[in-house]
């Protein structure tokens, strides 16, 4: 079985991908060149390990890690099979080639001297967001993912725990091998915020609330939602835990400014009633983005 997704040759999703592959690259090279690698940040990662072997032997960070990542995609593809395709390849190479590019121009002078807090946000939001193009064109960071998909096919844990482990033993090499205290902080905000950025870029700045009310007025709150809100929603059937009563459960998704408006009527109507509200990092179908968009991105 193929895990891999091929585009057909020179079509407008083909030019797509590997556009958002150079522009990735060239992102997440800049915040590494600029921002990441002045400081010693060591954000876990293949470029994490380079950066560690960069200051203590100043072998080039790019170079470095092109020389592991093209090992670990063998072993990879020989252990987890065809996972890894020619974008991802691209990928890595590019990345290596332009953080070894600026850094030859900029020979590492940060672009925010002596604050290597707002280097270690600012190198994570740039690497972030180059991530996140990256993932858009369907490709893999590849590095230390790959270490992570091999210990999780022999151990069984959840990918998304060994990922966190691999990247923070690299973070602690980088505390070892420096001695200083504040890199792992700086390192570790870095990682949280690169984090961040590319759920950010993958899923965009949604606004949305999902929302579950519980209300006798139920059919009240929900001419509020069609009529005056301009929203769908579903009735759902529930049982009362305590009583054993038949509740009608309304689930639907609004902005936050008809979540005030909501709030403020049921308020009114039925100040007992029960809500729960939650974050709707994305949403797709009737109304919003669909799924068919989504994938054609």
């Amino acid at each position: 079985m193929s895990f891999l997704q091929k585009d057909k040759l020179f079509t407008k999703k083909w030019f797509l991908s590997y556009a958002f592959i150079v522009f990735g690259t060239f992102l997440v090279s800049a915040g590494y060149v600029y921002f990441i690698t002045p400081y010693k940040i060591v954000p876990g990662g293949i470029y994490g390990i380079s950066i560690v072997l960069h200051h203590m032997f100043n072998t080039p960070v790019g170079l470095t890690a092109l020389l592991f990542n093209i090992p670990l995609t063998i072993i990879g593809t020989k252990i987890l099979g065809p996972r890894f395709g020619t974008k991802t390849v691209v990928g890595f190479v590019l990345t290596s080639a332009y953080v070894d590019i600026l850094s030859y121009f900029s020979e590492y002078k940060p672009l925010a001297p002596d604050d290597p807090f707002l280097s270690a946000v600012f190198g994570g939001v740039l690497i972030g967001v180059g991530v996140g193009f990256i993932f858009k064109s369907k490709a893999t960071s590849g590095g230390t993912d790959v270490i992570a998909m091999i210990l999780a096919k022999y151990t069984r844990l959840p990918l998304g725990q060994l990922m966190m482990v691999v990247d923070s033993v690299i973070v602690l090499i980088g505390f070892v091998a420096f001695g200083d205290w504040r890199i792992p902080l700086y390192s570790w905000i870095a990682i949280f915020v690169m984090g961040k950025t590319i759920d950010t870029v993958l899923s965009g700045v949604d606004y949305e609330k999902t929302i579950f009310i519980i209300s006798d007025k139920y059919e009240e709150i929900r001419d509020k939602i069609i009529k005056d809100l301009n929203r769908g929603g579903t009735f759902l059937h529930g049982e009362g835990m305590y009583n054993g009563h038949q509740k009608r459960v309304i689930f639907t998704v609004v902005n936050r400014r008809e979540l005030a408006m909501l709030e403020e009527f049921i308020n009114k109507v039925d100040p007992k009633a029960f809500l729960t509200i939650m974050d709707a990092h994305e949403i797709l179908g009737q109304g919003f983005k669909s799924l068919h968009d989504k994938l054609e991105d």
